[in-house]
């Protein structure tokens, strides 16, 4: 029979060392799944139709409070330690601002995401619009938003730094040696907005989250249509003069 501590090594090691690469394939297969057998269902799948009040409120309030989340999360571990000591950052300089940003950017997220599964559940028609994925994604959004913001407030409290544990863990990875231990020592709050984090990525290519993967950045680069109106040129033609032009984009 296995030992006790045998089992709980095994453990950290599937969950730490071999589940984020699961994760990350399933992530990249699925969405070329899906851009390849259901290419037209990249798309939020707008309800606007039903109702705009709520959504013009709670839509762009949880995205750019994501967007803010998203940077923090960059920053906090991708950013090393002693970068911030060169840059002459001190340690309660660094958490207070983060504190402060973090914890702002996830409420207003949370709020915005609680404005929209109001909606959701107020609003008859967006209701029955709701796909499976969309109920298995919006709840597990949720949970990984709620943890996000629990690891925040105990932050204050709780003398555990992430950026000597959940971040080492989070850029070995890249080296393909993960730092196993770094996590496993983690408190309990922060392997659980982990783990939710990563069943949310999992779960990404087979809902309505995959959108976020079709950001119409080829826009800014795509040349000008030019329309000519009908009359116009044929006026163009009698006076011998070129029709007037306008070009949009």
């Amino acid at each position: 029979m296995t030992p006790p501590h045998l089992r709980a090594a095994h453990l950290d090691i599937a969950l730490w060392g071999v589940l984020p690469y699961l994760v990350l394939a399933v992530l990249v297969a699925g969405t070329a799944w899906r851009y390849r057998y259901d290419r037209f269902g990249f798309t939020t799948r707008s309800s606007q139709l039903h109702e705009s009040r709520l959504l013009g409120v709670g839509g762009p309030l949880f995205h750019y409070a994501l967007f803010l989340v998203i940077g923090g999360h960059v920053m906090g571990l991708l950013v090393p330690e002693a970068l911030t000591r060169w840059l002459r950052v001190s340690e309660e300089q660094y958490h207070a601002v983060a504190l402060a940003m973090g914890g702002t950017a996830g409420l207003a997220a949370a709020a915005g995401l609680g404005l929209l599964l109001y909606r959701r559940l107020r609003v008859p028609a967006v209701r029955r619009a709701t796909s499976s994925s969309d109920r298995l994604t919006y709840p597990l959004l949720a949970l990984v938003l709620l943890a996000g913001l629990t690891a925040t407030a105990t932050s204050v409290t709780n003398p555990y730094d992430y950026r000597l544990g959940v971040a080492v863990w989070f850029r070995s990875l890249f080296t393909l040696d993960p730092d196993v231990s770094a996590m496993a020592h983690a408190p309990l709050v922060y392997q659980c907005h982990a783990l939710l984090a990563m069943a949310l990525f999992a779960l990404w290519p087979f809902g309505r989250l995959v959108h976020a993967f079709t950001a119409p950045v080829g826009y800014l680069a795509r040349p000008y249509v030019v329309y000519r109106s009908r009359g116009g040129a044929a006026r163009g033609r009698l006076s011998g003069r070129t029709p007037r032009r306008a070009s949009v984009r």
